[in-house]
């Protein structure tokens, strides 16, 4: 299908506003994960008045659009995601969330609003659509096993040539796009610990199994699987983040807790990982007499992006884009459960930036300040327009 910069520029214009305020309503109602009732039916009732879409509901909390075109081609899936946080939001907008202790803090509201703005765009041309594209406005993504795998096995990739998602990105400045084939995102796997030692006076130590002082050995030690396990080269995060214990300054307690995270692109390291921090946490307990019991969870598969897709992607992109937009994304050690879809079929996730000194868009994701630049979404819709067009053609 043959359509210029000029008209998919005309196209995102002509939907700005209207993509701001849809942004807007669902960044004063959030919903957190599995929890979005009112937001996937705020979706639905949006989309029914687009026309040419026929929508399904795969589960409660989320919502499949398929737009057959007119002419035969191949099925592509677009995704957003749609779930909140449970953080309470410090931003002084006229949007701010009205759930207290709730808020889009990762940008969701964002993807969701681009999506929508996609399909209705697209639905407009369907005559010269080829082939299926397919919106899947998917649930709690923020939680483990995610919305994802969910909808996979509801049969939402059914038929499905290729999927591409994209992220609003804090760490990319607004006009920029980040693109990059192979690992992207990283497996989000967790760890929860318990020491038990033999508490008592701490007078008296020589008398306690201190499960304090063991616990602090087992951090410090497992900060060596980074720096002397693996390969230099090869990305691995093990982060205690919670050690929990004690309750008074002269007594040892009889037991703590540690629980963190381990990050990693290879499903091999993530074993080896989880048997090498039970080595060390064995090691170092027995040694000083104490027990534990260690449980290690698998969170989201890393996403690894489909070279072939991705260079398609990438194509379509730079037709639309000036030369200093489009740019070879970097690599992260934080997780998405869109990798639940590329180990159905073919995918590629890209990244769309929103920092902005000047708006004071300057916060991480999930912080209580995070906010977009809503100008990216722009950027972000005509992404999606160009991809679809492209796979279309």
């Amino acid at each position: 299908m043959a359509v210029t910069v000029e008209t998919i520029d005309a196209q995102v214009a002509s939907i700005q506003s209207e993509m701001i305020a849809w942004r807007r309503h669902l960044h004063e109602h959030p919903e957190v994960s599995f929890h979005e009732e009112q937001t996937a039916q705020y979706i639905y009732d949006t989309l029914s008045e687009f026309g040419h879409l026929e929508l399904t509901r795969p589960t409660k909390t989320s919502v499949v659009a398929r737009l057959v075109g007119a002419h035969p081609g191949m099925v592509l899936a677009l995704r957003a995601d749609m779930d909140a946080l449970p953080i309470h939001e410090e931003n002084d907008v006229s949007y701010k969330s009205r759930t207290p202790g709730v808020m889009h803090a990762c940008g969701h509201d964002g993807h969701t609003a681009m999506l929508l703005a996609a399909a209705k765009l697209l639905s407009a041309h369907r005559d010269e659509i080829k082939g299926e594209i397919r919106f899947i406005f998917q649930h709690a993504e923020e939680v483990i096993p995610g919305g994802a795998q969910e909808l996979v096995k509801k049969g939402v990739l059914d038929g499905v040539d290729a999927v591409v998602g994209q992220h609003l990105w804090a760490p990319m400045a607004t006009k920029t796009i980040g693109v990059s084939a192979g690992p992207l995102m990283a497996s989000p796997d967790t760890f929860h610990l318990i020491i038990t030692g033999r508490g008592g006076h701490a007078a008296q130590p020589h008398l306690n199994v201190d499960p304090i002082a063991i616990g602090a050995q087992i951090v410090t030690n497992l900060q060596h699987l980074v720096s002397r396990y693996v390969d230099p080269f090869e990305p691995l995060v093990v982060s205690v983040t919670k050690f929990i214990g004690g309750t008074a300054d002269n007594v040892i307690p009889n037991s703590v807790e540690l629980c963190g995270t381990v990050r990693a692109f290879r499903d091999d390291l993530r074993d080896q990982a989880a048997e090498w921090m039970e080595r060390v946490i064995r090691g170092l307990t027995e040694a000083h007499g104490a027990h534990y019991e260690f449980h290690y969870e698998k969170g989201y598969r890393p996403v690894i992006n489909d070279e072939e897709v991705t260079n398609r992607v990438k194509a379509a992109l730079e037709n639309v884009f000036p030369a200093d937009v489009v740019q070879t994304a970097a690599p992260t050690m934080g997780g998405e459960d869109f990798s639940a879809y590329q180990t159905a079929v073919p995918g590629t996730f890209f990244f769309t930036g929103i920092y902005n000194e000047e708006k004071d868009v300057i916060y991480p994701h999930h912080h209580p300040r995070f906010n977009i630049d809503e100008d990216a979404l722009q950027y972000g819709v005509k992404a999606l327009l160009a991809v679809a067009y492209h796979f279309s053609a």
